[in-house]
């Protein structure tokens, strides 16, 4: 076992960093570019925790920090409480990271992948978990498959596994599913949340807003380089006191009567109405009773909570899937 995974240790954060920054001297530009500015974060022990912002605010310059691969400005970074510049072996130790690019040897088995990386490792043969590790991801049947047969979903369950090697109790997943398609993602994610609910803490960047807020049970957002939230997912979504109620009345609706104006109502055509309104000071219920009084009927009704994207968009102004 590595020395990451001494049971006498668990620290309440996973992840931990202080002030961290990072300067880069922009060739041409009369000023040096920040990709971190001052940066202070706290990734729980054990939680599924998402980390989102647009394209270019930082995320992948954190994680690179967090894996030995960009050196930091300032600031400070512990994986599991080993700092990564005075424990930098066993901060290493501490993280698998899953990149964006599917880096796999094709001429490689899936066995012989995981064998050599576990050799980079250190891991003694004795104590290599091969067989166990692709049973995990779901490829024990590919074991001795070329990687270059695998599918694309298959190839991403094989970086999970290569990033599981040395058993670190903290996985990081770059944009993991992206270009993977809706089955295949599915399939992803059930294994990566079997690890999590093992105990290993994991930390996901994603394009997909419905995705972390299905998975996550935490979420930062950065953006410019700079954190700007950082809460548990369901408190970040309360944050948006905002809902929506469509309803299909049973006739025409000329002039909008006087029960319903203090409802935010707006017309979408003679017979659908949609409401907008605060839920922690407006019952749906207040709502439907003024359309009764209103003397209409009811043919169908739609509601809408508030979403992880409305929160993005909010505290962003722009979607982040769309973000510079």
């Amino acid at each position: 076992m590595p020395a990451t995974q001494n049971p006498g240790h668990v620290p309440d954060y996973a992840i931990e960093t202080v002030g961290l920054s990072k300067t880069y001297a922009a060739r041409g530009a009369a000023l040096p570019v920040e990709a971190l500015k001052d940066v202070s974060l706290r990734v729980p022990q054990g939680s599924f925790f998402g980390l989102l912002g647009p394209n270019g605010a930082g995320k992948s310059t954190l994680i690179n920090i967090l894996a030995g691969l960009v050196i930091k400005t300032s600031g400070e970074a512990r994986i599991w409480d080993h700092d990564i510049e005075r424990d930098m072996r066993l901060a290493r130790l501490s993280i698998g990271v899953v990149p964006q690019e599917l880096n796999i040897d094709p001429y490689f088995t899936p066995r012989e992948l995981l064998e050599v990386q576990a050799g980079f490792y250190g891991v003694k043969k004795s104590e290599r978990r091969t067989a166990e590790v692709l049973d995990a991801v779901g490829l024990a049947d590919k074991a001795d498959a070329y990687a270059r047969s695998l599918s694309g979903g298959m190839r991403r369950r094989l970086l999970v596994a290569k990033a599981m090697v040395h058993s670190p109790p903290v996985l990081i997943l770059d944009e993991p599913s992206a270009g993977v398609d809706v089955d295949l993602r599915r399939q992803l994610w059930a294994r990566v949340t079997e690890m999590n609910q093992r105990g290993t803490t994991v930390l996901l960047t994603t394009h997909y807003l419905q995705e972390a807020q299905a998975l996550c049970d935490t979420i930062a957002i950065i953006d410019d380089g700079r954190l700007i939230v950082c809460e548990k997912t369901d408190e970040l979504i309360k944050r948006v006191d905002t809902k929506e109620m469509t309803v299909i009345v049973d006739h025409d609706v000329d002039e909008l009567p006087e029960s319903l104006k203090p409802y935010g109502v707006d017309f979408q055509n003679g017979r659908r109405l949609r409401f907008s309104y605060p839920p922690s000071k407006v019952n749906s219920g207040e709502i439907l009773a003024a359309i009764q009084d209103a003397g209409l009927g009811i043919v169908d009704l739609t509601t809408r909570e508030a979403e992880l994207e409305d929160i993005f968009l909010k505290l962003t102004g722009r979607p982040e899937r769309d973000g510079g």
